[in-house]
């Protein structure tokens, strides 16, 4: 499966070509990105890092803690 994922801070798009089982953090994680450090949308709805791929598109926002 494909997933389109929208960096909407950032202004760019990739692609990845999931696996059966594959996760939004394992996504993440092969883009480089810490998972907890994002939050994922699809149609407005907050997805969880752990949901299996099953959207063909996605919004990842960027969070940022003062922690």
């Amino acid at each position: 499966m494909r997933c389109r994922f929208h960096f909407r801070r950032e202004g760019h798009s990739e692609i990845y070509e999931a696996r059966p089982g594959d996760t939004y953090a394992d996504a993440l994680l092969s883009f480089c990105i810490f998972p907890d450090t994002v939050l994922i949308f699809h149609a407005g709805r907050s997805l969880p890092e752990d949901k299996p791929i099953e959207e063909d598109e996605v919004d990842i926002v960027t969070t940022a803690s003062r922690g």
